[in-house]
């Protein structure tokens, strides 16, 4: 039965506020990552600092989507959606006034990410509840390349605010959008509660922790080490906290997943059914998504860095040397649907790797001494080529395997995986990138002979658990207040240009590694697009 707001014509208007909120969940990284340089000497931290934080971001958002979903299952998807755009535009006022590293953890990676995980499972629902079957995959669609819009221009966006204004007004500006959503939100048709069903507290806290341990130990193994402790770490039974606290995760998560069947054999509500996983078509897109936002945020994590940091270029020209990016991106998620409308899910997923893969591998092996800004305009060109392409499938794959009642549901599982490839992308990008820095840099200090041994030997006690991601000029201040002569100083600087860029190859290694491995995970995927199968099992 088409719902009231789509039979008055108030389509329109209820798609552009769902895209909104879609835009606006995504836009904060991308916005976020162009400007990482700045927002760290404002807010007076670290590469590392601001890695936390976006970090932090999308893991609050993993962990409390799938309870963000249940949320709305009880008190209503449009209430739920109306509830997380006030807490999001709450956070982004506190982000937009924030003195410190701290208050902007409080106002975009928590408040903002808890808003996020009311609003992006509310979403998913909200289109079931508001088009006829027929119209969703367009629905989803336009949803979806309302995110691939905000990936796309979200550097842009933020490089003229950095350049020219203040990256903060960003964040004002969202609480403007947020009021205009609330405004308009109103004309959406919900789906009726479910007054009877009971959050499942013990479910909550044990995904949470879980997802938060694997993440958290992954984010910190750059400076405690992979699986054997750095010098100066702490160590635990003779490895790595951060090999523990992963394994530490998975048995929680493990622990969950009984919990969740042990409820479901007592008639309890679950926070999530185990059994939908069993859906090999929904698997498969999860999967796919996962590794999608996985390389999507490590890329976007690593090229910034280079072209900000390494090349000293203002955030308004890095988001310029991204824009190749967003033209692709944008040009396969809204054309491969229209172009090719039959195309093989299966086939175009593998291509879109492929395309992320190979821009990945021109920029590993571009990336040389004297590399300049010009060197990521084709690796920009394939990974949005391959982003697009993905974005372009994936949605309408998740949400068509299963009946419309289990939208939301899927939503927030969905939503749960995107977030955690993401928060894993960010983390394990960073701490390969600061661990490799770290090596090459000790190693190469102390086989230089124009660095004094007792200049070496300090440094390497100093900065053995992980060295800051800085740049040229940065260094050489530094070293110029501590009073290292000239030519200890110049040799130093050298031998940190040359780090960097070890630590930029070692996260784009295991990028392009990773890209091959999701290759593998794409056999699940259907052949045929959800409205050709729909339509051919349709009654007469």
């Amino acid at each position: 039965m088409q719902s009231e707001a789509a039979t008055k014509g108030a389509a329109g208007v209820v798609l552009l506020t769902l895209a909104s909120g879609q835009f606006l969940m995504t836009l904060d990284s991308s916005v976020m990552n162009v400007s990482i340089a700045t927002v760290a000497q404002d807010l007076g931290t670290t590469v590392t600092g601001i890695q936390t934080a976006i970090t932090l971001y999308t893991l609050v958002m993993a962990s409390l989507m799938i309870t963000g979903g249940k949320i709305g299952q009880i008190v209503g998807r449009k209430r739920a959606f109306g509830i997380g755009c006030v807490i999001y535009g709450c956070g982004s006022l506190v982000t937009s006034l924030a003195p410190n590293l701290t208050v902007l953890i409080l106002g975009w990676s928590l408040l903002e990410g808890i808003g996020a995980a009311l609003i992006m499972p509310a979403i998913v629902a909200l289109v079931a509840s508001n088009f006829e079957r027929a119209e969703r995959p367009r629905a989803y669609g336009l949803v979806a390349s309302a995110g691939a819009i905000a990936v796309a221009a979200g550097p842009l966006i933020g490089g003229l605010f950095t350049t020219y204004l203040s990256w903060r007004l960003v964040f004002v500006a969202e609480v403007f959008i947020v009021i205009a959503i609330l405004a308009v939100g109103r004309r959406m048709a919900d789906v009726k509660p479910q007054g009877r069903v009971r959050l499942d507290l013990v479910g909550t806290a044990l995904s949470a922790l879980g997802l938060g341990l694997i993440v958290f130990g992954i984010l910190r193994s750059g400076e405690w080490g992979f699986v054997r402790a750095k010098p100066s770490a702490p160590e635990w039974l003779g490895l790595s906290p951060a090999i523990w606290l992963s394994l530490a995760g998975g048995v929680v998560l493990w622990v969950f997943i009984g919990w969740e069947n042990r409820r479901l054999s007592r008639d309890q509500e679950p926070l999530v059914d185990p059994a939908i996983l069993g859906n090999p078509q929904l698997r498969g897109g999860l999967t796919a998504f996962f590794f999608q936002y996985l390389l999507q945020a490590g890329l976007f994590f690593a090229v910034p860095l280079f072209l900000s940091v390494a090349l000293g270029l203002s955030a308004i020209a890095t988001g310029v040397r991204l824009l190749p990016l967003s033209i692709t991106l944008l040009v396969a998620a809204a054309g491969i649907p229209k172009v090719f409308p039959h195309a093989s899910p299966r086939r175009v997923v593998q291509l879109g790797i492929l395309a992320l893969f190979a821009g990945i591998v021109v920029m590993l092996v571009a990336l040389d001494a004297d590399a300049g800004a010009e060197i990521v305009t084709w690796p920009m060109l394939l990974a949005g080529l391959g982003i697009g392409a993905l974005a372009s499938q994936l949605g309408s794959v998740t949400v068509s395997s299963v009946p419309d009642e289990e939208a939301g549901e899927v939503g927030g599982l969905q939503n749960t995986v995107t977030n955690l490839g993401a928060s894993i992308g960010t983390a394990l990008a960073g701490a390969l990138l600061i661990s490799a820095l770290t090596t090459s840099f000790l190693s190469g200090i102390q086989a230089n002979p124009d660095v004094p041994a007792e200049v070496s030997a300090t440094a390497t006690t100093q900065l053995a658990a992980g060295i800051p991601f800085v740049s040229d000029a940065q260094l050489r201040t530094a070293l110029d207040d501590a009073g290292v002569p000239a030519a200890t100083s110049d040799a130093v600087v050298k031998e940190n240009a040359a780090a960097r860029l070890d630590g930029l190859r070692a996260a784009l290694g295991i990028l392009a590694l990773i890209a091959l491995v999701g290759l593998f995970f794409t056999r699940k995927l259907p052949t045929e697009q959800p409205a050709v199968v729909a339509a051919r099992e349709a009654p007469a």
